[in-house]
């Protein structure tokens, strides 16, 4: 006997200017020197709603990404359904292809599934499998224990399109970068075919891990992420959070304009752009910048690379 499970969630009935063609993102790997992405979060203030974020969606589209990635809201829910409409509205109103974040750690084999059939309905095959932050707020699930069990899963529904997370640093729940590298193999058995890094400042760790990656095996495209620091607050929350080591020139910037919020604005612009036309130079697969829904870092950063990378215009 089954047992009917019921989810407090809204469902947002979306209509679609056209139906929008699926694009796996491996084909933009194929085809483009250096894959650029920017990675967006559904609105978190109370009340808020998907469509406070169409006009920076719009904005965002000005620079031609090649996909907007979508994170995921902690314990799912209504929050999981933010995404969903997000990253619908990024391909039928947009013409842009969503990468939609789907984490596991608060769900249920049972929840997981129906978040998949919603995103299969609304035609949103990308998808980055992650196990999420553990949220002492929330009770966690044991249904999954890693990013590759949720992967596993999702391939068992639909023939998804599955990114997936690394740390040029190693995760911050792994002993050593060398153990970190060898459980990503994991992620690309269950299905993965492409992965994003966790945020860091000091290039060198991530050509560290790329060297470490491939000499282990691992083939498969990996983009750069970057976040430029634009704000005394980001230095307090982001950057103590991300456990990403700190190169003196950065702490040097911090330290020089923490009580001039513009210079340090500015500056921080400069210092992802320094670090973004590095790795493009460099041959990385793609660069995938961390905006923080803020249309005027993304484009400035943007102005700053456009002319490296392939087949674009200014914006």
């Amino acid at each position: 006997m089954k047992t009917k499970m019921c989810y407090n969630i809204t469902i947002c009935i979306i209509s679609y200017k056209s139906g929008g063609k699926y694009l796996r993102l491996s084909k933009l790997f194929q085809e483009k020197e250096c894959v650029f992405s920017i990675e967006v979060f559904p609105p978190k203030k109370n009340g808020a709603t998907p469509e406070q974020l169409y006009p920076v969606l719009k904005e965002l589209a000005k620079l031609s990404p090649d996909y907007i990635s979508v994170t995921y809201g902690a314990g799912g829910g209504a929050a999981g359904m933010s995404t969903v409409q997000i990253a619908s509205h990024l391909k039928h109103e947009l013409g842009i292809e969503p990468l939609a974040h789907l984490t596991c750690v608060n769900s249920t084999h049972q929840q997981v599934e129906f978040m998949a059939q919603q995103l299969k309905e609304n035609n949103i095959e990308n998808l980055l499998a992650l196990r999420g932050d553990i949220c002492p707020d929330l009770p966690r699930q044991t249904d999954f224990t890693h990013a590759s069990d949720l992967a596993k899963q999702l391939k068992s529904i639909h023939e998804f399109y599955l990114a997936g997370a690394c740390y040029p640093e190693g995760h911050v729940e792994c002993d050593t970068l060398r153990q970190d590298v060898e459980n990503l193999k994991y992620k690309l058995q269950a299905g993965v075919e492409h992965l994003v890094t966790q945020l860091f400042f000091d290039n060198a760790c991530y050509y560290r891990f790329m060297n470490r990656a491939r000499k282990s095996g691992i083939d498969v495209p990996i983009q750069a992420g970057v976040m430029p620091i634009v704000s005394a607050r980001q230095v307090q929350r982001t950057v103590a959070l991300s456990s990403a080591s700190l190169p003196p020139r950065f702490t040097k910037m911090l330290s020089r304009y923490d009580h001039d919020e513009k210079a340090l604005f500015d500056a921080g612009i400069e210092y992802a752009i320094e670090q973004l036309r590095d790795l493009i130079e460099s041959g990385a697969d793609g660069v995938h910048l961390y905006a923080m829904n803020n249309p005027e870092v993304a484009r400035r950063v943007y102005e700053g690379i456009y002319d490296l990378l392939p087949e674009r215009k200014q914006a």
